[in-house]
């Protein structure tokens, strides 16, 4: 009987994973649709806002004039909405994360529409923070009501995973970032798979669903690297460099920013000012400096030398300070996507480099989201070229340097940074 124990085990272990994979895809699959269906109604309102309604006004869809009215009234709506809607769309979004525990259900519903008004209206922040709660709190919600034995964090791990898998377009991504969360059990052999095993059909569920539905890329359209050479570790070790401390710049006056939006009290007054910001950002800065970032990253990489190096540095400081003045103000949204503008912006500063863009966008995220496997993936990911590995995970390590130990683009309840 005793002989036989650790096979009932290993069979036990197996039936319990073979039953995560329907729950696994179908909240997968659920993840990668509301994250489809808030993306859709975001370019219909965003078509209206700035193409439909300024050519019925006669009005340039992205003149100064009209970029500084709509982040405006951008503002102004989202404040009306937060301060009226059920649980005010959830907490403060300073303070919360890119994974982060269940909110309650009832909270969702307000939190999608900002999110709208957000990602149409031109705020330089991302749909990742708010549809990754949004898929958490109600597969959460109906987990337990499903399986109410089964842990919590099963459901947080799933939901989570086929969320980061619809909005990275690969299972890869929230693989890399749950493993950096997630610790084997006294070492076992197989413990950390295992534990991965549910999240990880989810995050294929969600990915295959982007991709048989939208498609999504995240590749730019670059020139090949030739390969690299000595001389680029140098460059590369101070591009990663130069990227980490402009988004350090970013995490520090973080808290700073936000207690100066907080002296207004007020949720409507607070992001009406902050719509007027980003509008004036924007005037400042052009139009691509508006937006979640992903579709101005594209026009950049298409036409490398349709800008100045000075225009792209510009750019770069432009979007960062965006980013900061929205996720201080009250807007709901993530920040990995302006992030990864800014550091492309920053990369085609150096038009000869190839390798510069990766390594700058590597800069960027370690410093903003403190995730060394996430921001590997991505940099990789936007040139479509794994000869750049090596040179990444070298130009990584003064990067990490850097930013470790560093305060992270997060806050307590209180307003100190989070650490």
């Amino acid at each position: 009987m005793v002989s036989d124990s650790p096979t009932l085990a290993e069979s036990a272990s197996a039936r319990r994973l073979l039953l995560l994979i329907v729950p696994a895809l179908v909240v997968g699959v659920a993840s990668a649709l509301v994250l489809l269906g808030i993306s859709l109604l975001a370019e219909q309102l965003r078509d209206v806002l700035w193409e439909t309604l300024p050519e019925a006004l006669s009005i340039g869809g992205y003149s100064s004039l009209w970029m500084i009215v709509m982040l405006t009234a951008t503002g102004l709506a989202t404040g009306l909405v937060i301060r009226t809607v059920h649980g005010h769309a959830g907490p403060d979004p300073a303070t919360t994360g890119l994974v982060d525990p269940p909110l309650p259900p009832d909270v969702i519903p307000g939190l999608l529409v900002v999110t709208v008004l957000a990602l149409a209206g031109g705020v330089s922040l991302g749909p990742e923070n708010p549809i990754t709660a949004a898929n958490i709190a109600l597969t959460f919600w109906l987990g337990r009501r499903v399986a109410p034995r089964a842990p919590a964090a099963l459901w947080i791990a799933i939901a989570s995973a086929g969320s980061i898998g619809a909005l990275f377009g690969t299972p890869i991504a929230a693989a890399l970032i749950l493993s950096e969360s997630l610790a084997a059990d006294g070492g076992t052999p197989g413990a950390l798979w295992d534990r991965l095993f549910g999240p990880l059909a989810a995050a294929a569920a969600g990915a295959l669903t982007m991709s048989l539905l939208a498609r999504p890329s995240f590749g730019l359209s670059l020139p090949p690297s030739p390969g690299p050479h000595w001389g680029d570790l140098l460059h590369s070790a101070v591009i990663t460099s130069a990227a980490a401390l402009l988004g350090l710049a970013a995490v520090y006056a973080f808290p700073y920013v936000h207690r100066a939006f907080r002296t207004l009290r007020h949720p409507v007054l607070m992001l009406t000012c902050g719509g007027l910001v980003l509008g004036l950002l924007g005037a400042l800065g052009g139009h691509l400096t508006l937006f979640k970032g992903l579709d101005e990253v594209k026009e950049l990489g298409a036409d490398p030398n349709g800008w100045s190096a000075g225009q792209f540095a510009a750019m770069a400081v432009v979007k960062t300070a965006a980013l900061v003045t929205a996720a201080t103000c009250g807007f709901r949204g993530g920040r990995i996507f302006p992030a990864v503008f800014v550091g492309v912006a920053i990369g085609l500063c150096a038009h000869a480099a190839v390798d510069a863009v990766p390594c700058a966008v590597l800069g960027v995220l370690l410093a903003i989201t403190r995730q060394g496997w996430l921001s590997l993936f991505t940099a990789v990911v936007l040139v479509s070229d794994a000869a750049v590995l090596p040179l990444l995970c070298v130009a990584s390590l003064p990067g990490w340097l850097l930013v470790t130990g560093r305060p992270q683009m997060q806050l307590h309840e209180d307003g100190t940074p989070l650490r």
